[in-house]
């Protein structure tokens, strides 16, 4: 999915969305996916590639 690429790789820090679930994924036009609801997304830089912070999804 190019939302996940994108998030983890493409732009200037990497973001985790702690949420992908079907209701946070929308169909727009043309049933092009775009990922939503980023309330529990955090930020990570540098080289990290993981980050433990609890459990925070349902």
């Amino acid at each position: 999915m190019k939302g996940l690429a994108f998030l983890h790789g493409v732009c200037g820090s990497k973001i985790i969305h702690r949420d992908i679930r079907t209701s946070n994924i929308l169909l727009i036009d043309n049933l092009i996916p775009k990922i939503a609801d980023f309330r529990l997304a955090r930020s990570i830089s540098g080289d990290r590639t993981h980050l433990s912070k609890g459990i925070a999804g349902t």
